[in-house]
This record gives C-alpha cells, sequence and structure tokens, in this order.
C-alpha cells in the first residue's frame, strides 16, 4: 500500500501550474481554479499590505466555511513573527486547507513547527541566501513535501542584476541544487518559480520547456492566462509519443533489455524515460 507521504508527494508532482491569488481578492478564487489550474495559492504575505492583514484572514475564514470553498493552498508568512502566528492560528480553524508554502524558509525547525502545529504538508519557499545555504538541512524536515523558490528576492539578497546572462547562469544553479536535493530525501520535485511578465507567451513556453526538462515538477503562476500556455508547453509532441509507446510495446512484447526502435539504440534508461512520458498522460 502506498505510504501515505508518497501520496501527497504524488499529489503535488501532478500538479503543474500553481495559480496566486491574493488574500484580499478572495473572489478571484472561483475564477483560478476555473481558469484550470492545478492548485491555487492564496498569498497571505508579499501580495498583502500589514493593515489589511486582518480584514484578509476573515474574509478567508468565511470562504473557507462556505458552500462555494474548494481545497486551497495557503501561502504564509515568515516564520517567527507575529503575523507568521496569526497565520497558524487561522489554519488551524481551516482543517480543509490543501497544504501550507511557507514563505523565506530558513530552517528545518520553522517547517516541522508549521506541520506540528497544523497537520498540513509544507512546501517550503526559498528567498534568501540563508535558506539556499541551508536546504540539505531543510530537505530533512517533517512534514516537507516540496521546495520551490522566489527568484527576484533571491537575487535582491545575492546581488545578482535580474535580466542578465549572469541571472540565468545563477537560477539553473539553484534549479539543479533543488532537483539534486529533492530527489536524495526523497520529495516531490520541486515547483518553478514565477514568470513576471504575463503577456509573453513565447518566453513563459521556452522557460517551461527549460524547467520541464530538468526535472522540476510544475510551475508558479501570477496570471490566469498562464496556465494554458503552461499546460501546453509541457504536453509532450506526437512523435515522441509515438516512439514512447513503440519502445514499451517492443519491450513487453520481446523481453529484450537491448534492441533498435528507428535506428536508435534503446537499452534501461531510454525504456524507463519512455515509460515516465507515458505515465504522464495517466496523470492529466
Amino acid at each position: 500500500m502506498e505510504s501515505v507521504t508518497n501520496h501527497k508527494i504524488n499529489i503535488i508532482s501532478q500538479n503543474k501550474t500553481w495559480l496566486f491569488v491574493p488574500a484580499t481578492r478572495i473572489d478571484r478564487v472561483a475564477k483560478a481554479f476555473a481558469s484550470g489550474a492545478d492548485a491555487v495559492i492564496v498569498d497571505l504575505e508579499d501580495a498583502v499590505a500589514s493593515e489589511d492583514k486582518a480584514d484578509a484572514r476573515k474574509a478567508l475564514q468565511q470562504y473557507h466555511d462556505s458552500a462555494d470553498y474548494q481545497p486551497i493552498w495557503l501561502r504564509i508568512n515568515k516564520a517567527g513573527g507575529g503575523e507568521f502566528f496569526k497565520d497558524i492560528v487561522l489554519c488551524q480553524k481551516m482543517p480543509n486547507l490543501a497544504g501550507v508554502l511557507l514563505a523565506k524558509a530558513e530552517q528545518a525547525s520553522d517547517i516541522e513547527s508549521v506541520h506540528q502545529l497544523t497537520n498540513f504538508s509544507v512546501i517550503a519557499l526559498i528567498e534568501n541566501a540563508i535558506g539556499l545555504y541551508q536546504l540539505d538541512s531543510m530537505a530533512k524536515a517533517v512534514g516537507l513535501a516540496a521546495f520551490s523558490y522566489g527568484f527576484l528576492d533571491l537575487c535582491n539578497d545575492l546581488r545578482v542584476q535580474v535580466g542578465t546572462p549572469a541571472a540565468d547562469i545563477t537560477a539553473n544553479q539553484i534549479r539543479y541544487q533543488l532537483v539534486l536535493t529533492s530527489k536524495v530525501h526523497e520529495l516531490a520535485a520541486p515547483i518553478d518559480t514565477v514568470y513576471p511578465d504575463f503577456n509573453d507567451e513565447i518566453g513563459l513556453s521556452a522557460r517551461v520547456s527549460l524547467w520541464s526538462q530538468m526535472g522540476m515538477s510544475g510551475m508558479l503562476c501570477i496570471h490566469p492566462k498562464q496556465v494554458a500556455v503552461v499546460q501546453q508547453a509541457l504536453k509532450p509532441t506526437d512523435k515522441a509519443l509515438s516512439f514512447a509507446q513503440r519502445v514499451v510495446e517492443e519491450y513487453e512484447r520481446s523481453g529484450q533489455a537491448v534492441f533498435e526502435i528507428d535506428g536508435q539504440m534503446v537499452d534501461a534508461p531510454v525504456i524507463e524515460r519512455c515509460r515516465q512520458l507515458l505515465g504522464y498522460l495517466l496523470t492529466k
């Protein structure tokens, strides 16, 4: 029987599009789900001014208790501050949340505190140098399901200039660290950061191809129009699907460990990749 932990990891890995909604605009949650997003995140952190957080929590509670409620993920404030503890109290009053995103995660004990106090799975957002440095330690935290990251915040902290070749190198290094650490510690594959220009469909599609090829599981979205672009970019080509299907069929028919398809040598790693590709379609 599949363990509860593995079940949670599989659910997260199947969520390819994670759409943010400000906690001050609960009226947009229904539209977010209608966009086809796999998961909706209501943001109580950066998207909400300090003076508006109390009212936002009330609105969230009312939505959670309403007949219109659909399970949302909640992005809460950084551990240790007054807003964090208020967010934890709110989470305890909303037992039907899908899970929690912890902003500016820096240490394993913070992740475990969130999990212990709420009983929810936690996605840790890496947004500063300390969090990135403590990645391996945090990966061992009880209750952690996956990592994501805030690239603009990381750039500011690391003094990396956004929009430069140096920023691209840094981003890929971060992605690699997240993918490797997540795999070693049996977490869900990490979720890529936001793509700020929601009108740039070509750039967004290219970004999706990049992170998916690197082994990440999904992407944070900031606008409903990004959801369809991400989903389309993730669809395998007919050529790739046809090849994968023939590889798996030939392996199951012949039982051979090595064989040839279309002039290409096929062995165990190729067979596994083809199975992953066909398995992905079963989750859609």
